[in-house]
């Protein structure tokens, strides 16, 4: 299974203030004007935080619709409607972040908000509550305009939707007949987001996100026992329903049941140090686990991060050159504008080995004297922004992905991947290999199950010996978890060899 699409960088234009006003429209009609509020509203609470020195301070208001539908052994199992909608507000000063935040948007929510804020900075605590800064002249803030501010939700009938599912259940039982469950899923969300900062800065954001999941087994007569396997695939990005055509859920179709079958006859994965060839796409999730995580922000203002104080300094092999890029057209973990209204970036993070940078919101940035690179996040009104990754991937090489794979004398091609864990602190990293093969004097000879990577992110980035020419994206399934907030995003990486990884196995 091959989840990913391929990818080319595209010329995306610099951030304007005429995208931020055409939602500015949409934003206020949704946050601002059925409760009451206007833009002196916002000043106003803006100016009550004024009776603490802080140094930064804002306002996010969000609503945020998300409908889903599953769809198992032919039947709709559930059907799901929700609405969310809020406010958050915070102040800054130093290292301290007072936040409080209101599900009931109002002026009176807004200043109880703020008085909370304003007490919980006047005991000198960092705290977090249900419930200097001096409003200066207003500016619409520059955004990008990466996807259409649509709702995704009514872009199909709800008939349609069930038999869009029904249609994919039916394609994938056809495949094969060793197929016999099978289940389905389909998710779209319409999220709208309003920043108002104490600099004077609006921003705001229309994001639509949909996502399909199916989720296939396969079973078959081995030895006299009956054995099951399970294949997924699945995708998705910040568009409309009418995204997923008959083209693309047969994608979808082959990948999900292509993992199964392979599974079906995999032997136990080998144990031990041996060279390993990652696939394209999908496997950049360990890319995304193992270094992304460690060149956040705060990780390495705190020195906890196994990066920690080396930038300038090699970090990995010659060749590998690693970027976080918020500005990619309608994908998953793209954003017009984070979370704390500043325009995402295309931020270079490795570059040919070397450390050159970390992802930053706006009080890392402060606190390390240097800029933010449109990186802070947040998983709703209810949380506090935090340096966050978008779409974090690795630049593909000159080598031909065949040639890398017939490069291995003994080893293991890892063409997809379930789940891992990191400690950032020392970079050590575990991850499971959903579906790989067992490779000798580079051909493939058997499906593999239960391999485990095992190593540190650090050193495993040194060891990197053939990068491919088949850089290619995820296709838009990825959440990624962070002191317990979830935030969509991108991964992505060429087929990669990396010589003395350590293998976990069953054998």
């Amino acid at each position: 299974m091959n989840m990913s699409v391929p990818f080319a960088a595209p010329a995306v234009a610099s951030p304007s203030v005429k995208g931020t006003r055409e939602r500015l429209a949409i934003a206020e009609s949704l946050l601002l004007e059925p409760f009451g509020l206007t833009r002196h509203h916002l000043h106003k609470a803006l100016a009550a935080m004024h009776t603490r020195k802080v140094d930064d301070a804002d306002l996010y208001f969000q609503t945020t619709c998300s409908e889903g539908w599953s769809l198992e052994e032919g039947i709709v199992k559930t059907g799901s409607f929700s609405i969310d909608q809020g406010v958050g507000v915070r102040a800054v000063s130093g290292e301290k972040t007072a936040f409080a935040y209101s599900d009931d948007i109002s002026f009176a929510s807004l200043m109880d908000a703020v008085r909370t804020v304003r007490a919980i900075g006047a005991t000198g605590k960092q705290g977090r509550v249900k419930t200097s800064v001096k409003a200066k002249a207003e500016k619409v803030a520059r955004s990008r305009q990466l996807y259409a501010a649509l709702n995704p939700i009514p872009t199909l009938d709800s008939a349609a939707k069930v038999a869009l599912l029904e249609r994919i259940e039916k394609m994938a039982r056809a495949k094969d007949p060793r197929i016999k469950q099978v289940m389905a899923g389909l998710a779209a969300e319409h999220d709208v987001v309003l920043v108002a900062r104490a600099d004077g800065t609006l921003a705001d954001d229309v994001r639509p996100l949909v996502r399909m999941s199916l989720t296939v087994i396969a079973e078959q007569e081995q030895g006299g026992k009956t054995r099951r396997e399970v294949g997924s695939a699945g995708g998705g990005g910040r568009l409309g329903l009418d995204y997923f055509d008959d083209a693309l859920l047969a994608q979808y179709v082959d990948e999900a049941v292509s993992a199964a079958l392979t599974n079906l006859e995999a032997r136990p994965a080998p144990a031990g140090e041996m060279d390993v060839v990652l696939g394209a796409g999908w496997p950049g999730v360990l890319l995304h686990e193992a270094i992304g995580h460690g060149l956040e922000g705060d990780f390495n203002r705190k020195g906890s991060s196994a990066f920690t104080g080396r930038i300038g300094q090699r970090v990995a092999a010659k060749g590998v050159t690693v970027l976080d890029d918020g500005t990619l057209p309608d994908r998953r973990g793209s954003l017009n504008v984070d979370d704390e209204g500043n325009p995402t970036q295309r931020t270079v993070l490795i570059e040919d080995g070397i450390l050159v940078g970390y992802l930053q919101d706006r009080m890392n940035a402060r606190l390390m004297r240097g800029k933010t690179t449109g990186n802070g996040r947040r998983e709703s009104y209810a949380h506090t922004p935090m340096p966050r990754m978008t779409n974090t991937y690795m630049l593909g090489g000159n080598e031909d992905p065949q040639a890398i794979i017939g490069s291995l004398k003994k080893g293991l091609y890892a063409s997809n991947f379930g789940g891992g864990q990191v400690d950032i602190t020392s970079g050590k990293f575990v991850f499971s290999a959903s579906q790989a093969w067992w490779v000798e004097d580079g051909k493939l000879q058997y499906p593999v199950k239960g391999a485990t990577l095992i190593g540190n992110g650090p050193d495993a980035l040194t060891r990197v010996a053939m990068i491919g020419n088949d850089m290619r994206l995820d296709s838009g399934v990825g959440t990624c978890g962070k002191e317990g907030q979830s935030v969509p995003v991108g991964v992505g990486q060429p087929t990669m060899r990396i010589n003395g990884l350590t293998v976990g196995g069953t054998a």
